[in-house]
């Protein structure tokens, strides 16, 4: 993927002179009129650094002729192209001599033109605030001068902001402002370019079906008004969005509409290298095969040759070698050749980031050649380029390049040095990777994960055979994979959602009984850190690729449905208990543990750790058990003895596709027989009556017994209520609305959830609930159980929960214990689902 850091409504090079002063006639050579549209179509053909240097002149010519009004717009423009060139103090010095210029001068549409450029360049240098605010007074003299095209642009700018800014509520709402005030428009082409910026922020920041949606309609006034480009461009973002919704052949065939439809050149190769990236990372069909792939590369080579120099071009030739490398068979040579051409193309045109993208992108083909020498050397002179025009983006890609050729010639403490780089760029990185830098945000997996594992793999591996990592190497080791799993959740919600400054507990401060066990899948090895009370942390490693791990987990996660072998069940309980729990038995008995508590990683996170077997008993026989995303989230502190306030809301009656939960009336029976109830049911649970209950009262407990659903997508994270579903991003305003530092919800509690079928990080949407709420703790099930075992389990939770010194792990331990003695439901389907995340005191 291509890097961007623009805004999601792109800023408009306007050149106002043209349109406030007229001309019959192009305007004479030399002339500042003519520069002005030189500069314009050389901005436009990706030729920046030709662009700035006939703005510059502008500026001069205006300058000496005293027209202050066409010299501050020469400005604003020239303050864009710094931008996209990466100059950012000579664009920011641009755009402040231009609204200097403008305070004098009556112009607010020019002067709101100027606003909405210098709210770009605050937003890319990490000043969402500033931007906001400027967006904002850009957006009200639009509105001043009935610009809506202007209003609009600026108000999907600040949906943007609020976005970097954590604010998705605010943003999402801001979206949907902007979609009403197109659609009370009649059909023009500026409803359809202003719906399709609003389907492409949509998909930003994660909402694929409304984005779908409204893409859909933006398509279908081009359609109706025959705007042949447009559709062309309408078509591309969907194919994109479909692309985001895991769709391939439905991308594909979207893509394949693009470029038929595509009057430009450029937007008809984008759709065909779009369509030709799916052809080379999934299976399609049978008629999308290799030979397709080929015919398809090499049309877009001969259509690459045609098109003049610009930094799109430079771009598309990367992007076009990148797909080669991708082929079954590489087609390596061509890929050089491209890449080199890139580099000549942006030297030409004096792009030093789309040089530094090119060079570490040639550097990447040395890499798969195992070309270490040379690999190396481009990838240095790339990140190079890329530090000195403050582009973090691409710097922490050849940080982390590097890294691995270091590595490969067996360089460990320069890899290692490396490595670290890469993950302090992506920290700093951390709002903008999930709000300005969406193609960064969209291959998260294979862009940014892959960075912290092989660090945390270079730093755990023995000094000699026979020695153990340091205590140093374990400690940073673990605080890795916590910033890992907050890179997760924010990239789950697109949103920096939490605070990385938050300092974690010693484990024996919050609880002397308990020990924290950090599994770590890597490449080649499964690695565990144990943190036991006051003593050193300590590690052991099992030799097991990542690969297995994932496939044993998936196995074992599907025969926990009792119709599988139970011996088979066991089997593979045991194969992972072994890996996790088994090596660290000694130091766990010795230091008088009750309480695990797991950080758990990747598709473990799908598995009951209560339902692992030891080959005599079950985990849950042996320990109070407990999750947590991580520690940094955790704030310690034992469940008030104070009475048990307790909302309940539930559907018992099939509801919106869903089955009937009987059960759930009884379950609410027995709770309201043990502790203080306020109950909800069926009709009466709706997300008002929710919300309005939560902003009247404080409860300590909030309990759900209702169908949801975790997965790994933000968008498909969701809870029941009679009239709708409540998304996992609106329990942030949801549940949090009736909480303060001093009285939060203790305890949400989540009966009848279930994790996505088939999506091996699913449970990151448990982790996401749980994170969102806001609540100390969360208690939830992994799949959707037993009706009846869940009622009765609750009861006995509830029961357990009301005596004093209970904690609420102990409480879950018994009532999963009490249904593993009954015969009925001694098997791991009716009690292992249920986990407590979060704090278990």
């Amino acid at each position: 993927m291509i890097p961007k850091r623009a805004s999601i409504a792109a800023g408009i090079l306007l050149l106002l002179i043209l349109e406030t002063q007229p001309a019959l006639s192009l305007p004479p050579p030399g002339s500042p009129d003519r520069t002005l549209q030189q500069s314009r179509q050389l901005y436009e053909a990706g030729n920046y650094r030709a662009a700035a240097e006939l703005l510059q002149q502008a500026v001069s010519n205006f300058a000496c002729e005293g027209d202050p009004l066409n010299q501050a717009i020469a400005l604003s423009n020239l303050a864009l192209v710094w931008q996209k060139l990466g100059e950012w103090e000579q664009a920011t010095t641009a755009i402040e001599r231009s609204i200097t210029l403008l305070k004098p001068i009556s112009a607010p549409r020019i002067f709101a033109s100027v606003l909405n450029i210098q709210g770009q360049l605050y937003l890319q240098q990490g000043q969402p605030e500033q931007a906001l605010e400027t967006w904002k007074q850009a957006a009200k003299l639009f509105d001043q001068v009935q610009d809506l095209n202007g209003v609009l642009t600026t108000e999907i700018n600040q949906a943007q902001a609020l976005q970097a800014l954590g604010l998705y509520r605010q943003a999402l709402k801001t979206l949907e402002q902007i979609q009403e005030k197109l659609r009370s428009q009649p059909d023009s082409l500026l409803k359809a370019t202003g719906l399709r910026s609003l389907g492409e922020a949509l998909r930003v920041v994660g909402d694929l079906n409304p984005s779908e949606t409204i893409l859909q309609e933006s398509l279908e006034i081009a359609q109706l008004l025959d705007a042949t480009q447009t559709q062309a461009e309408i078509l591309l973002s969907l194919g994109n969005t479909h692309r985001a919704q895991n769709q391939p052949q439905m991308a594909i065939n979207t893509y394949q509409n693009a470029a038929i439809a595509a009057i430009y050149p450029l937007t008809k190769i984008q759709a065909q290298l779009n369509h030709l990236r799916l052809l080379t990372e999934v299976e399609i069909t049978e008629t999308e095969n290799h030979d397709s792939a080929i015919r398809l590369w090499r049309q877009i080579r001969v259509q690459l040759s045609e098109q003049p120099a610009s930094r799109t071009t430079v771009y598309l030739r990367v992007n076009l070698a990148e797909s080669l490398l991708n082929l079954s068979q590489p087609e390596i040579l061509v890929a050089v050749d491209l890449l080199t051409e890139a580099i000549a193309i942006a030297r030409q045109l004096q792009d030093t980031r789309a040089e530094a993208y090119s060079l570490g992108s040639l550097a990447a083909v040395y890499e798969q050649t195992q070309q270490w020498a040379m690999a190396q050397r481009l990838s240095e002179q790339a990140l190079v380029l890329a530090q000195a025009i403050n582009a973090p983006d691409i710097s922490y890609r050849w940080q982390w390049q590097l890294g691995r050729l270091l590595k490969a010639q067996g360089k460990t403490q320069t890899a290692i040095a490396a490595y670290s780089e890469a993950v302090h760029t992506l920290e700093s990185l951390r709002t903008d990777l999930v709000a300005v830098d969406p193609d960064v945000q969209f291959s998260f997996r294979e862009s940014v994960e892959p960075v912290y594992r092989q660090l945390v793999s270079l730093i755990l591996q023995p000094p000699a055979p026979g020695e153990v990592p340091s205590q140093e190497n374990l400690k940073k080791a673990r605080e890795l994979i916590e910033s890992l799993q907050l890179a997760e959740l924010d990239n789950f919600f697109r949103e920096a959602c939490l605070d990385a400054d938050i300092q974690p507990t010693a484990i024996d401060q919050v609880d002397p009984d308990a020990a924290i066990i950090y599994p770590i899948i890597l490449e080649s090895r499964l690695e565990v850190i144990l943190s036991l009370p006051g003593q050193p942390l300590r590690s052991y490693s099992t030799p097991v690729d990542s690969q297995k791990v994932d496939v044993t987990v998936g196995q074992l996660r599907q025969v926990f449905v009792p119709v599988f072998s139970s011996q088979e069940r066991l089997t593979l309980s045991e194969q992972v208990y072994d890996w996790l729990v088994r090596p660290a038995e000694a130091d766990l008995d010795a230091a008088g543990i009750k309480t695990l508590v797991f950080v758990l990683d990747g598709s473990l996170r799908n598995l009951p750790m209560a339902a692992l077997y030891d080959g005599q008993q079950y985990l849950i026989e042996k320990y109070n058990l407990a999750l947590t995303p991580s520690l940094q989230l955790l704030a310690p502190r034992s469940l008030p003895e104070t009475s048990l306030k307790t909302l309940i809301v539930g559907l018992s009656e099939a509801s919106q596709g869903f089955s009937a939960l009987p059960a759930v009336e009884y379950e609410l029976e027995q709770i309201q027989s043990l502790v203080p109830t306020t109950v909800f049911l069926n009709q009466e649970f709706t997300q008002e009556v929710l919300e309005k209950q939560l902003n009247q009262r404080s409860f300590s407990i909030v309990h759900l017994a209702t169908h949801g659903q975790f997965s790994s997508q933000a968008e498909e994270t969701f809870l029941l209520t009679w009239d709708g579903r409540i998304n996992v991003k609106d329990f942030d305003q949801l549940l949090r609305s009736s909480q303060n530092d001093l009285k939060p919800i203790e305890l949400l509690v989540l009966s009848a959830c279930q994790t996505a079928t088939g999506d091996q990080r699913a449970a990151l949407g448990l982790a996401g609930v749980a994170v969102r709420s806001g609540a100390r703790s969360t208690l939830a099930t992994l799949w959707q159980v037993n009706d009846v075992s869940t009622a009765l389990l609750m009861a006995e939770f509830y029961r357990n929960l009301s005596v004093s010194g209970v904690s609420k792990a102990e409480a879950l331990r018994f009532a999963q214990l009490k249904l593993l003695q009954e015969s009925q439901y001694k098997d791991p389907y009716y009690w292992g689902a249920f986990v407590l995340l979060g704090n278990w005191l």
